[in-house]
């Protein structure tokens, strides 16, 4: 099984060894060529003397050997290899075959340089293939003064070269241009990658916050109400038994309503259950709550006033439902024995105000467990909608809840 593997797609692993290791396959190139270059020098020196095989094999290595570094340090071997070249037009006519390395720095220069030294060393192979034309047909004329004949054989000796030396930069210019595409493209989908999970964990933090915001609506207001039934039960029983039998009713009812939200909390998140999913409590359902309150003993006055000029949004309407829910349950909680407390729905012509207050003894007057967190989730709830939200003891004693939410202009 591992052997299969070794052997499938070789092309492929080929291809990606070689592009995530650049500087070795420079390396062993560089290396091949100089070892190549190094033979066909002494092979066009045998018959000159020590001194000038020697010179001749040093100018090879020079053009030849910084190859191995073409890609890590591009600009230093075009300096190297452009000196090898200089200190070759001190021998007229001679040509080494380590000279292939101008087309193949030309090129490199091209694709990795920067733009001035690109563009410089276009500059410099064209002016080296004039000195190179110079050169040869200086040494193979008879004239003394060779260079100030430019002839129809120079000038087709220079085109070529000249035109060798262009196609290496052009094609190391469209090289440049795809890798720097590719390089923009992956940064583009790194960055796309980032702003996915950035979005993800936003969306799962606001998540969490919506979830905790929908079971601290159902729980404390189920809670408080079954807390505060049971307690007067618990008095009551000794009186009337009657009392407590309808008021451990009333517990139940409290109970199986909050099963029920809850359920329905949880037919959100498990999408693969086939769970009763009943509607999402609104504006219609505010009446309900108010007589849910009254019945666990607490004394509500509830009251619409004005025409609406358009309907609510169905979450701007369960907006203003947790809202009720979290004043009348803080009511209930906090706001002391023979509490009154007054709902107000108000329809104006920028949207629906909401007013929840009550006479008692006020948030300031008690020490809260966990203090705000209701008050925090109301607030979130009403900023979705660009609306505003206060909640503030008031001077002469009690509590007050105001909500305004706008309609949504489309």
């Amino acid at each position: 099984m591992q052997e299969h593997l070794i052997f499938a797609n070789p092309h492929r692993r080929i291809d990606g060894w070689i592009r995530e290791n650049p500087g070795r396959v420079d390396f062993i190139a560089g290396l091949l060529y100089t070892l190549f270059c190094i033979p066909a020098a002494l092979g066009l020196a045998s018959s000159m003397s020590t001194p000038a095989v020697l010179s001749i094999l040093t100018l090879s290595l020079v053009q030849s050997a910084p190859l191995m570094a073409r890609r890590r340090y591009p600009w230093a071997v075009t300096l190297v290899v452009a000196l090898g070249h200089l200190l070759q037009l001190g021998f007229d006519g001679l040509i080494l075959f380590s000279q292939v390395s101008v087309p193949i720095m030309v090129y490199t220069m091209a694709v990795y340089g920067k733009r001035w030294q690109s563009f410089f060393t276009l500059g410099l192979g064209l002016f080296g293939a004039l000195l190179a034309t110079f050169s040869m047909f200086s040494a193979a004329g008879n004239s003394p003064y060779p260079q100030s004949i430019f002839t129809f054989d120079m000038m087709i000796s220079f085109v070529g070269l000249a035109l060798v030396v262009t196609l290496s930069w052009t094609f190391g210019d469209l090289a440049r241009t795809r890798r720097l595409a590719m390089k923009s493209l992956r940064e583009h989908a790194e960055r796309l990658e980032k702003e996915r999970l950035i979005e993800r964990a936003l969306a799962a933090s606001d998540e969490r916050n919506h979830i905790a915001r929908e079971m601290h609506d159902i729980v404390a207001h189920s809670l408080s109400v079954i807390i505060t039934q049971a307690n007067g039960a618990r008095y009551a029983a000794a009186k009337d038994p009657q009392i407590a039998i309808e008021t451990l009713k009333t517990v139940s009812d409290t109970g199986r309503a909050s099963l029920k939200e809850m359920r329905r909390l949880l037919g959100v998140l498990r999408k693969d259950e086939e769970l009763d999913n009943r509607p999402l409590p609104s504006l219609a359902n505010v009446s309900e709550l108010v007589e849910s309150a009254m019945v666990s003993g607490l004394n509500v006055q509830f009251e619409i006033t004005g025409t609406p000029r358009k309907e609510l949004p169905a979450g701007a309407e369960l907006t203003i439902y947790r809202c009720v829910q979290e004043s009348l349950t803080n009511v209930i909680k906090h706001a002391g024995p023979e509490a009154k407390a007054q709902v107000q729905l108000e329809w104006t012509s920028r949207g629906l105000n909401l007013s929840v207050i009550d006479d008692g003894r006020g948030a300031g007057s008690v020490v809260i467990e966990g203090a705000g967190q209701g008050l925090l989730g109301m607030r979130e709830r009403v900023a979705l909608y660009e609306g505003s939200c206060s909640a503030l003891p008031q001077s002469g004693g009690g509590f007050a809840v105001s909500v305004s939410i706008p309609y949504s202009e489309d």
